[in-house]
């Protein structure tokens, strides 16, 4: 046995009995030799963390628009929280660990700049609408590696896809970071918010914190217990008590933070924004990067630029912006 057959074989031998197994995977798009040292699941995971869009992601807003300090979390810091979470249940459930740290890492890969502001307005802008989950593949598939994609399995795949909307991800590894990806933004939501001054860790009802805890720790604890406990077979739960306290948490957050005039002011700006930079760029094909040129003419050029606005940081897009519309100094170079 090489070192990829032994590691196919201890999985065989410790995994539950509905862990997804790397040696049963569905297989890739397009047929490859395999590793002899990397798991096929193993191999995912480490095309997604060396891609250009995961590196993207520690300049893509999470909540708060360019928020003024170091602690904040980004896109990047947000997914690998996920990770964390997600890893944790898998390995207590005994599913395949290796499957569910490949899609929690490749879960936002197309995400827009500023955030669900920047997702809303693509969704106004683009025929047939924009959601980033499916964009997450669209990454992986297509844009990737110059139009190559990184060709990874379909497990991966589709725990990207059915992170966060529509039915359930085909594995148990995909729907563990479905509820790890609530858990984790929710609670570090709440961080960020209380950061900023829009709540305070008093705020959040009694009712809940008597359940889940007073502390971001203590919640997530809470929360990760009861759903590893609680799991059996096919089914992942957690206590009701808990989860009742979890989705009036929600409940809170949405009216205390993801709906505030004050923490979302700056959102306002995020629709006209990006449709000021959709319009240049589809009547000025010939100004996209040479890859966004192949899928305009492969396929549209409202494809294209689609791309290439979803594929933008938060600097990036208002560099870019205030290039093409913001009036220079007489003599100051351009780019």
């Amino acid at each position: 046995m090489n070192v990829r057959e032994r590691s196919e074989e201890l999985e065989r031998k410790i995994l539950s009995p509905f862990a997804t197994l790397s040696v049963n995977s569905k297989g890739r798009l397009k047929d490859e030799e395999k590793c002899s040292v990397r798991t096929d699941f193993q191999r995912d995971r480490d095309r997604i963390i060396h891609c250009k869009a995961f590196r993207r992601l520690k300049h893509k807003t999470q909540v708060f628009l360019s928020p003024e300090g170091d602690h904040y979390r980004t896109r990047l810091t947000h997914t690998l929280e996920v990770s964390q979470i997600a890893r944790t249940v898998a390995r207590a459930l005994m599913l395949n660990e290796d499957l569910t740290e490949a899609i929690s890492l490749g879960h936002d890969l197309g995400h827009t700049p500023f955030g669900h502001a920047g997702e809303r307005a693509l969704n106004r802008l683009v025929s047939g609408g924009f959601r980033h989950y499916e964009q997450s593949v669209r990454v992986v598939d297509v844009l990737e590696k110059d139009g190559q994609g990184l060709n990874l399995t379909y497990e991966t795949r589709n725990g990207i896809l059915c992170h966060t909307k529509g039915k359930q991800a085909d594995t148990l590894e995909g729907q563990v970071v479905r509820i790890a990806d609530r858990i984790a933004y929710i609670n570090h939501d709440i961080d960020d918010a209380v950061r900023a001054n829009i709540i305070t860790n008093n705020d959040i009802p009694h009712n809940i914190t008597k359940i889940l805890g007073d502390t971001t720790t203590s919640r997530i604890n809470t929360l990760v217990l009861s759903l590893i406990n609680n799991s059996h077979g096919d089914r992942l739960q957690m206590d009701s008590d808990v989860q009742e306290a979890f989705d009036r948490l929600y409940e809170f957050m949405f009216d205390s933070v993801y709906s505030n005039d004050y923490a979302k002011h700056e959102e306002i700006k995020v629709p006209e924004f990006m449709t000021l930079l959709y319009e240049y760029f589809v009547k000025n094909p010939d100004l996209l990067p040479d890859e966004n040129k192949r899928t305009a003419h492969n396929e549209t050029v409202e494809r294209a630029v689609c791309d290439y606005l979803a594929g933008m940081t938060d600097h990036y897009a208002v560099e870019k912006f205030n290039s093409i519309f913001v009036p220079r100094s007489w003599g100051e170079k351009i780019n």
